[in-house]
């Protein structure tokens, strides 16, 4: 059974087709529905529809129903088929590279002392090197950097969604965190993850240094949930309202 999903993975990520309805899939905040992907893409409904379908017997997408004009009760309309973006607990490859293995075995190599603190500072170089590389714009608010980050994640394949934002904390949602095979892999490289994120949100935030920021991942390792990014900031940083 393992292998016949990984097949379907396999195919559905070598079709150019479904490849580019994935990454439309995956740079939604939301879930997404025939008709968004036909619009998108300038295609039939059917034509997008059979593409969804087709990702979700490979397990890359969820399907739900949900009602999308904010009624119910009689009059509301039926529900309309949504897809959403699977959680990914494990990276897609053939061959198995086995990079987790290996990074790992690397991080063990580091001196216990200053393990957490290189892992950390290795996280937030990779962070700063996605910010890079996704044209991660700057703002002066605290949800408009969270918002940011979710988009330059977007652009790079990657679904994240601002869950919370209050103050100086927020919570950033993703089935599809950049670094979480690796993570469920090597659970002790979960400080990398950490310093990922608290790169992210230090890049996009003027002013505010990667020190500032304290970050959490809980569901990092659940098979049966997203990713939950807790942000905040330890400074006392006052941000505009709105």
């Amino acid at each position: 059974m393992f292998l016949e999903v990984m097949a379907h993975r396999l195919e559905a990520v070598g079709d150019r087709e479904l490849r580019e309805t994935l990454l439309f899939a995956r740079a939604q905040p939301l879930p997404v529905t025939a008709d968004d992907l036909a619009a998108a893409h300038g295609i039939h409904r059917n034509v997008a529809r059979s593409r969804l379908e087709r990702l979700a017997d490979a397990g890359l997408l969820l399907r739900s129903f949900e009602r999308r004009t904010g009624r119910a009760g009689p009059g509301a309309g039926r529900p309309a088929k949504t897809y959403r973006v699977a959680p990914e607990l494990s990276a897609i490859e053939f061959p198995e590279r086995r990079y987790e293995q290996l990074i790992g075995l690397l991080a063990d190599s580091l001196p216990p002392r200053t393990r957490h603190n290189r892992l950390r500072e290795a996280g937030v170089a990779f962070g700063l090197e996605l910010a890079r590389d996704a044209r991660l714009r700057s703002a002066k608010r605290f949800r408009t950097g969270l918002e940011q980050i979710c988009a330059a994640l977007g652009r790079l394949g990657y679904q994240a969604s601002v869950a919370e934002a209050t103050g100086g904390r927020g919570v950033i949602t993703t089935a599809t965190c950049p670094l979480r095979p690796l993570v469920r892999a090597q659970p002790s490289l979960a400080e990398l993850d950490r310093g990922m994120w608290a790169g992210l949100l230090a890049r996009t935030l003027a002013n505010t240094g990667v020190e500032q920021v304290a970050c959490e991942t809980p569901d990092c390792l659940r098979d049966d949930a997203e990713c939950r990014v807790l942000l905040t900031l330890r400074a006392r940083t006052v941000f505009p309202s709105g």
